[in-house]
């Protein structure tokens, strides 16, 4: 078979042809090699949520931050970006709603009671601290996708069924009324990380 494909070779170039050469990556595809994220999350996620992060004009922080809910509860799900500098801040576990599914993500909606998570892509606004302590507000860009998260008290915070510790014992994390939540030990720095006008993309398979 090698001398098949050498003889080829010279067949093309005697004949004034060149073998395809192997396109080039593209940015999208550099960056996510060079964050660490194959095989973590897919390169097709990544390239939507970098396509719509640099499509919302009124980000005020070039920070992203991808939830992937088509990944189960057991694994770091969510990645904390720096895209001016390229580099991974955050890379953590974090909980989605109790009406979307047990260890896996599979319902999701934009209705108020519904306890499930919304998928799209999101502005963060400012912190507060609320009955789940250090929390951030977010809001939903899409209509009729997500753009009910306000009203719904839809908002990143901390919790301890967050916890990765709660996996050995459930099997699985536990769950929020909507809210994407976080491992207590990350909440207060991942918030900081990405509050005042960052983007979120949350993803899943719907």
């Amino acid at each position: 078979m090698k001398g098949a494909g050498f003889l080829l070779i010279i067949l093309l170039c005697s004949s004034g042809l060149e073998p395809a050469a192997k396109s080039r990556p593209t940015a999208s595809e550099i960056l996510f090699e060079e964050l660490g994220l194959d095989g973590r999350t897919s390169l097709d996620v990544f390239e939507r949520a970098v396509e719509g992060f640099y499509g919302i004009a009124d980000r005020r922080r070039e920070v992203l931050t991808l939830i992937d809910f088509s990944k189960p509860s057991t694994l770091e799900r969510l990645w904390v970006i720096d895209m001016e500098c390229g580099k991974l801040l955050f890379s953590c576990h974090v909980a989605h709603g109790q009406g979307s599914g047990g260890n896996y993500a599979t319902s999701f909606s934009n209705v108020s009671g519904s306890h499930q998570s919304s998928l799209g892509f999101f502005l963060t606004d400012h912190t507060y601290i609320g009955r789940n302590g250090y929390s951030l507000l977010i809001d939903g860009l899409e209509p009729g996708v997500n753009d009910n998260a306000r009203a719904r008290a839809v908002v990143i915070h901390g919790a301890a069924y967050a916890n990765p510790s709660v996996i050995a014992s459930a099997g699985r994390l536990g769950r929020s009324w909507g809210c994407p939540a976080l491992p207590q030990a990350l909440a207060a720095p991942v918030i900081d990380a990405i509050k005042d006008g960052s983007v979120i993309y949350i993803h899943g398979e719907s």
